[in-house]
């Protein structure tokens, strides 16, 4: 069996499962810290027990991060290890700062925060905790630095055979980076809002804590508005700028087989990648070039004429990435967006939430919208990426360890499928039985 797929199946899942816990430490570490700076600046003991309240699932949602995390590690070892060779030089100094510099401010001064109440005054127990905030969004920075040169490589120079860092500054200033951080960022913030919403619509939903819990909805519901509203707002410009550096990404996540002018948008279709065209074309004309361009005759390129291009650059070899996944994996991106923005805007407008049960009914399995339009996106930046692992600069397969064999990844992808299942099943369940206290006030001094 040949190894390259089985190498690619086990690290997308490990990612996928790291990802459930990334975004949600991203965006309620904010929220928490955000909702503490209300309790210091006007004494209202409710923003303090809100903090306290979500301050436990934002430490058992971090321990669940590094944990899945750190297996990523060993991938670029075990599996890729000449992809570590290519790209060692670069890629390690990103990762080192983000362990030795960001990972051990946001772990330090989480710990600090979640043992320092009435143990500290209100300022310096908040500073913590905006230090902590503060440490973890500078470490998804440095690991998406990583990440952008796999997508748009900057700051190298190519010797013996690998890629040496030339420029420091231009790897951390890669074009690539404000869109990717702050995408991501607002999907977090996003996730946070929803999450917060779904423990407070239990609440509601029994009668609990009304007063409290209230409190909380409308403040989930402004984090998860603003949050869906920039997720949308950078995805798009994210998509031209993708579109200049990717354009054989965009294109097959358009399922765009041929160069138009002025292109339309297939909003539904199914792609035929064998005889390279689509079946049940549902068009929108004009609005492709739009989007692309800002221009709606804009002439926008097809896979084949870039695969033409792609030959004529790199040799002869297949470009195309597989454009079904993308096509339907960037249109429920899409669509989950557009629903989240819905029912944010929905929970914002609702002054009286629990005198809405349908609404809260729907908002307790909102978080999964988040879930699943973040874990679309990355398939599309990554499997978009086809056939590269460094956009032009080195091959999926040129990437995988010589003498790596199917028999020994079949067994680890096992194992490590399971053990991921089982974590997070239990992390779920923990979050659950948290949620589900019987008194806010109980849950608190708890912890």
């Amino acid at each position: 069996m040949n190894p390259v797929p089985l190498a690619r199946w086990q690290f997308a899942l490990t990612t996928i499962f790291h990802w459930l816990f990334v975004p949600l430490t991203l965006g309620l570490s904010l929220f928490i810290a955000l909702v503490q700076t209300w309790y210091v600046r006007t004494g209202n003991e409710k923003y303090k027990q809100i903090a306290r309240f979500f301050g436990p699932l934002l430490l058992l949602n971090f321990a669940m991060g590094v944990v899945t995390g750190i297996v990523q590690e060993f991938h670029f070892g075990l599996n890729w290890s000449e992809y570590s060779r290519f790209m060692g030089d670069i890629f390690g100094a990103p990762l080192a700062i983000e362990a030795l510099l960001a990972f051990y401010l946001e772990s330090t001064f989480l710990a600090v925060w979640y043992f320092g109440w009435d143990r500290l005054s209100k300022k310096a127990h908040l500073a913590t905790a905006w230090l902590a905030a503060l440490g973890t969004n500078i470490s998804a920075y440095w690991i998406l630095t990583a990440n952008s040169f796999m997508q748009h490589p900057r700051g190298y120079t190519l010797q013996g055979g690998r890629a040496l860092m030339a420029d420091f500054f231009a790897l951390i200033t890669n074009p690539n980076i404000p869109f990717q951080f702050t995408h991501v960022l607002s999907g977090g913030l996003a996730l946070a809002g929803f999450v917060v919403m779904a423990f407070a619509a239990w609440y509601l939903l029994k009668g609990r804590e009304k007063e409290l819990f209230g409190v909380a909805f409308r403040w989930g519901a402004r984090f998860a508005l603003i949050g869906s509203l920039l997720v949308g707002i950078i995805g798009h410009f994210q998509g031209q700028f993708v579109l200049q550096a990717q354009p054989m990404k965009m294109a097959a996540a358009e399922a765009l087989w041929e160069t138009e002018q002025p292109a339309s948008f297939v909003v539904f279709a199914i792609p035929n990648e064998r005889a390279r065209t689509n079946a049940l074309a549902i068009r929108i004309p004009y609005l492709l070039s739009f989007l692309s361009y800002n221009n709606f005759t804009a002439r926008v390129e097809g896979l084949k004429d870039l695969e033409k291009a792609a030959v004529a650059q790199y040799g002869p070899g297949q470009y195309i990435p597989p454009v079904a996944v993308n096509f339907y994996a960037f249109r429920i991106m899409v669509l989950a967006g557009l629903l989240m923005i819905g029912l944010a805007a929905l929970a914002v407008a609702a002054k009286r939430p629990e005198s809405r049960p349908g609404l809260l009914k729907v908002l307790l399995w909102a978080p999964i919208l988040p879930y699943l339009a973040g874990t679309a996106g990355w398939i599309v930046a990554e499997v978009g990426r086809w056939p590269w692992i460094v956009y032009g600069l080195l091959r999926i397969e040129d990437a995988i360890s010589p003498n790596v064999s199917a028999g020994n990844i079949i067994f680890s992808l096992v194992i490590l499928t399971g053990l991921y299942a089982v974590l997070s099943v239990l992390a779920f369940r923990l979050a659950l039985k948290h949620g589900a206290q019987e008194a806010v006030g109980q849950a608190a001094e708890a912890y």
